[in-house]
């Protein structure tokens, strides 16, 4: 299989040159785009889209009709795999995803069993393989998946919350029921994702959007070993292509050295570190993706262009290993020619500083 014919993404996840700094967006296909809206609207619920895979495929490639973006990323919700775990995930309209049936008895989280991705989660599948033949190798498709922790907030909550106490009650008083959940979803998370790149999926990257709230001691037993146990079992390679994998905590910009030293290939940033002294703290143990707070985006976009020429500054010379992105998900109120902005930004000016330094 040959590589994508712009496949600046995978070369600088994994540290081989690239003619510019390639660029995606977390949450790029959402709500901030019209035409996003209207196939929504057309689906009837968000499930209905998740669960749709050629809805999933018209959005995913939306942004990408309208951007010279370097990577597109399956359209799906982190939810998925806890909904195939049997809890019954449902959005309740303003108040966002909630389980029917959350973990809270001893005997559910017992009984918590991996799903077949292939079964359970066949949507997912069908849809990865349908984008991927309409990207038509033009750029590579990224697969996701929330981390065991993150998914596990919401599995034993019920939904968001604001403190996230039943979790952390349970991480004290019962760290073996914890790590029971944490364990069966550390293998479904596996499953998931390698069952992506067998359908096509040419890079992977694990969520782990509440890892940051937890102390230090606790975020490496109950968030980071996970996440290495999946990055351990993750296939990497497929047809004689390197599939990448890419670890993001929000948050988590007090552990990057130890992020970075299980086994990824890079390392997402929130816009809370500066990108420089991260890659001087990992040096070139990883490539790093980010870091851009997505409220920038709201200003004007000569202010966007200079606060992207200060992300890419910081990270300093060279021709690799920095993936342009968001410190997090583009905010659904975003104008969507500030996009156009930064994407012009980031690719001219980052092959002007590739330039002088020849």
């Amino acid at each position: 299989m040959t590589r994508p014919r712009n496949d600046n993404f995978l070369r600088a996840l994994l540290k081989e040159p690239t003619d510019h700094t390639p660029l995606w967006l977390m949450r790029q296909a959402g709500r901030y785009l019209p035409e996003y809206c209207e196939t929504r609207k057309r689906a009837g619920s968000f499930l209905n889209l998740c669960k749709n895979p050629g809805l999933a495929c018209e959005v995913t490639l939306q942004p990408l009709a309208r951007y010279n973006l370097d990577a597109a990323i399956l359209f799906s919700d982190i939810l998925t795999v806890p909904d195939a775990m049997g809890l019954g995930l449902y959005f309740a309209e303003g108040e966002g995803p909630k389980f029917e049936r959350p973990l809270r008895e001893e005997w559910a989280i017992r009984d918590l069993a991996v799903p077949d991705p292939y079964t359970h989660l066949k949507y997912v599948m069908d849809g990865v393989s349908e984008i991927r033949r309409a990207l038509n190798n033009s750029v590579p498709l990224i697969g996701f998946s929330g981390s065991p922790y993150t998914l596990s907030c919401y599995m034993v909550e019920g939904g968001s919350s604001d403190d996230y106490r039943n979790v952390k009650t349970m991480i004290y008083d019962r760290p073996d029921l914890m790590h029971h959940i944490l364990s069966v979803t550390a293998d479904s998370v596996t499953s998931y994702l390698n069952a992506q790149i067998e359908s096509g999926a040419q890079a992977v990257m694990i969520f782990d959007s509440w890892g940051g709230g937890l102390s230090a001691a606790a975020y490496q037993e109950f968030s980071l070993q996970y996440m290495q146990r999946i990055v351990d079992g993750l296939i990497k390679e497929k047809d004689g292509q390197r599939i990448p994998s890419i670890v993001f905590t929000k948050g988590g910009g007090l552990w990057l050295e130890s992020i970075a030293a299980i086994g990824c290939d890079a390392v997402g940033l929130d816009w809370t570190i500066d990108i420089g002294e991260a890659r001087r703290r990992v040096g070139d143990k990883v490539a790093l993706q980010g870091n851009l707070d997505p409220n920038v985006l709201f200003a004007s976009p000569e202010k966007i262009a200079v606060e992207a020429k200060k992300v890419l500054d910081s990270y300093g010379p060279g021709d690799t290993g920095h993936v342009f992105n968001l410190g997090h998900g583009i905010s659904q109120f975003t104008p969507p020619d500030h996009v156009t902005a930064l994407v012009e930004t980031v690719h001219s000016y980052s092959k002007e500083l590739r330039a002088k330094a020849v």
